[in-house]
């Protein structure tokens, strides 16, 4: 029996929307919140907002696709549903980020883990970057509400064996590990989550907070690039968006002008601050699109005996924490480990190598598990630092310069991830690198991994997690908002996005986006409501 598309259902039933590939003349839109991005923090302020009786104007660059659309196809996803067409990279070209570029966001397409902000990361914020009211007990009604809102809650069914690696070798080296949280209801554990979800059962934006704007008289913009903000003075007047085609490639050549009283960005921590700087808004620190973090990740591949099928079920599962806080936040960089899935396509990139050593690798997949470890990057003032800038055509780029601390962390996570894999049974494990190749026991991998030679294009390094560029903070010199998200310069915008984080948080940052600007729209709503 067919899943029915909610979403279709709902543009039947009137709700209003504009698909900016179709104009065939300028067009302007007026509402009392203009808010710049539909994923996790722009439909969670949308959605509270327009509850609230505001009218609520959604824009999204990418394309309108729902439930019916997503074929589990590679080919099709990718393009269609990620930024740059998952091309986009660091500024050297190093570091794969895998980001949303849909109606939905990166929510449309992430693999539903969802964790509260750990309290050392709060606490390090409020000590170290002048964050205020954010706290583990400040914080943990807004993250029930969106739990509860979201059907957030650790996942109940056995992990599928590519993350059963984690829990089973952990359990024989006496590690700790735990169950992944995921935003689902209904789940069909087909695991392809990264494709968008066809049977609806990801509780992404497109599902929840998007629709609940619309049945409130939201409206929705898409396919339509937020190219500049309009800015006299201290105050925003309009925001110029470019009509792109059905691809969200190029411009149409038309405008549309989009009038509000108050303004929200929620583009992403690469989008948001590429916006401000274009938009040439007032920066007199100096702090826009400074300190962005990625939760930098490295892989390590492991072959087993028994079949793995890491393309099925639910992505991500289970983690680990046990390299993660042991140091505190200012010791050697730690690291969470967690599994991705493995499409075929997805695979046949992270296993590396070309002709008849990739094909040999991918009629192994059945057998392959792969480890990824989330660098925790921010935290100490060695830690590699991310910068947003202009390309010559106006679009951002991170630039990721690396560092000597970064890499002893890298280098620490592959001997952490081969451990727990040979652990687990691994009858072989490969360091994602290009001078490894697999090896047969523990001995050979911890000799190996130390003579590696880790270096940028040489390191299979990539992430999914973008944070920071617009950190949050009382201090206008270090920060480019204050701790509700308000910019410092301009009185009529704020940012509700993970571009607030003043460092990576440690965890995957689903639910702390949502958390955090569930408590920031919600003030939102109270200071527009009182004039």
């Amino acid at each position: 029996m067919p899943v029915p598309d909610l979403f279709k259902q709902g543009l039947a039933s009137g709700w209003t929307t504009y698909d900016g590939s179709r104009l065939d003349h300028d067009l302007t839109l007026e509402a009392d919140v203009a808010i710049v991005g539909s994923g996790a923090g722009g439909a969670t302020t949308a959605e509270i907002l327009s509850a609230a009786g505001f009218k609520v104007l959604l824009i999204e660059e990418g394309p309108l696709k729902t439930s019916d659309d997503f074929k589990m196809l590679e080919e099709q996803a990718y393009a269609e549903l990620y930024q740059e067409g998952i091309g986009r990279m660091s500024k050297d070209g190093a570091i794969t980020i895998m980001q949303g570029r849909a109606v939905g966001g990166t929510t449309l397409i992430n693999w539903t883990s969802s964790f509260r902000t750990p309290t050392p990361t709060l606490e390090h914020w409020a000590s170290e970057h002048g964050v205020k009211g954010h706290s583990a007990e400040d914080m943990a009604p807004w993250f029930e509400r969106m739990e509860q809102r979201l059907g957030i809650a650790p996942w109940a069914m056995p992990p599928n064996a590519n993350n059963a690696v984690i829990s089973s070798g952990c359990d024989k080296l006496g590690y700790s590990w735990q169950t992944i949280p995921r935003n689902v209801r209904g789940c069909w554990n087909l695991g392809y989550c990264g494709m968008g979800c066809p049977v609806n059962a990801k509780q992404s934006m497109l599902v929840t907070s998007i629709p609940a704007t619309l049945d409130k008289g939201g409206e929705l913009l898409y396919l339509a690039r937020a190219n500049k903000l309009l800015i006299s003075g201290e105050q925003v007047t309009g925001i110029e968006c470019l009509a792109m085609d059905a691809r969200s490639v190029a411009p149409t050549g038309r405008t549309i002008t989009v009038k509000a009283r108050h303004y929200v960005l929620a583009g992403g921590g690469i989008n948001t601050p590429g916006l401000l700087l274009r938009s040439g808004a007032p920066d007199p620190h100096q702090r826009t699109g400074k300190r962005t973090y990625l939760h930098l990740v490295n892989f390590s591949a492991a072959l087993f005996e028994q079949v793995i099928n890491p393309f099925y079920g639910a992505p991500q599962s289970v983690y680990s924490d046990h390299f993660q806080w042991h140091a505190g936040t200012a010791g050697p960089l730690s690291y969470k480990l967690e599994v991705p899935p493995l499409q075929p396509a997805i695979a046949a990139t992270l296993l590396g190598h070309f002709g008849v050593d990739n094909a040999l690798r991918m009629e192994q997949l059945p057998n392959t598990n792969v480890m990824l470890a989330l660098m925790r990057d921010g935290f100490h003032p060695d830690s590699a630092e991310g910068r947003v800038e202009l390309r010559g055509d106006g679009s951002p780029v991170l630039d990721y310069p690396m560092t000597d601390y970064t890499w002893d962390g890298i280098r620490r996570a592959f001997h952490s991830m081969a451990e727990i894999q040979f652990a687990a049974g691994a009858k072989a494990v490969m360091p994602m690198h290009s001078d490894a190749g697999y090896v047969n026991t523990l001995a050979e991998a911890t000799r190996l991994i130390d003579d590696l030679s880790l270096t940028l294009y040489r390191t299979r390094l990539g992430s999914a997690h973008v944070m920071g560029g617009c950190a949050m903070g009382e201090d206008p010199r270090q920060a480019v908002t204050d701790s509700l998200g308000r910019h410092h310069q301009l009185g009529n915008l704020s940012i509700h996005d993970g571009s607030l984080f003043p460092t990576s948080i440690g965890a995957n940052p689903q639910l702390s986006v949502y958390g955090l600007t569930a408590k920031l729209a919600s003030a939102l709503a109270a200071r527009l409501s009182h004039g």
